[in-house]
């Protein structure tokens, strides 16, 4: 008799099966809805080969990028902060801090230079804009609100291809190869990108997270992401 069949052989009835699947597919749609992470961050709690934050964008073409964070941890090692790949190129964009408290490497289209003499004080709240532009291939960072000199990385190779975009690690092939001695501990939050470089007037803006144009690419306060792994979405909170 039908309706005394036991819930699972109910299930595997066709009609079940498909509203089983629909339900499913409906639940992953809610699941990767973009969402506002203002006074959020995202915490790494443990040095790990598997965890991340995958970021996604419709965007396939970069003639210039910037990228706009804010960061906390008490590593003194290497550590991945943001990298961007392409099927063609792991190392498209990526910043990466090399372990003394005074290096940030950036690479772009697969060329790289070092920002030297720098401070990230342990346990204390920093933010990092860097800009690159293909035209002339110059780059510059700006930590917490103070400018470096300009480096020269890479020109004339606009950043093209389906990006893999990965918060935490450093992608050593697209959308992998990661390696947990360069893994990120801490918390990131605020991360805004652009397809071009902003002005350093847009830039202190966003030190002072006041009325800033959000980023055209990766968007805080709407960030489409999936989070792989043992990663928390917490309220920011201030560490003096």
């Amino acid at each position: 008799m039908r309706g005394n069949l036991p819930v699972c052989s109910q299930l595997h009835t066709p009609d079940k099966m498909v509203k089983l699947l629909v339900f499913m597919m409906m639940l992953a749609s809610c699941c990767a809805e973009i969402k506002d992470l203002s006074g959020k961050a995202f915490v790494f709690p443990r040095e790990t080969a598997t965890d991340h934050v995958k970021l996604m964008t419709p965007k396939t073409s970069f003639n210039a990028l910037t990228v706009c964070l804010r960061f906390v941890t008490d590593l003194t090692r290497n550590y991945g902060l943001f990298s961007l790949a392409t099927p063609a190129i792991s190392n498209d964009f990526v910043l990466f801090k090399i372990n003394t408290n005074d290096v940030i490497r950036m690479h772009a289209r697969d060329g790289g230079t070092d920002f030297l003499a720098l401070s990230f004080p342990p346990n204390t709240w920093h933010t990092m804009c860097s800009t690159w532009n293909s035209d002339d291939g110059i780059a510059q960072l700006w930590v917490d609100g103070k400018p470096t000199i300009k480096r020269f990385i890479r020109s004339g190779q606009p950043i093209s291809g389906k990006p893999s975009t990965i918060l935490g690690q450093e992608q050593d092939s697209y959308g992998g190869g990661f390696d947990a001695s360069q893994s990120f501990i801490g918390m990131i939050s605020r991360l805004h990108v652009w397809d071009h470089v902003i002005s350093s007037n847009e830039i202190q803006r966003y030190e002072a997270d006041l009325n800033f144009t959000p980023g055209n690419v990766f968007n805080w306060r709407a960030l489409d992401f999936e989070i792989v792994g043992n990663i928390l979405v917490e309220d920011e909170v201030l560490i003096e």
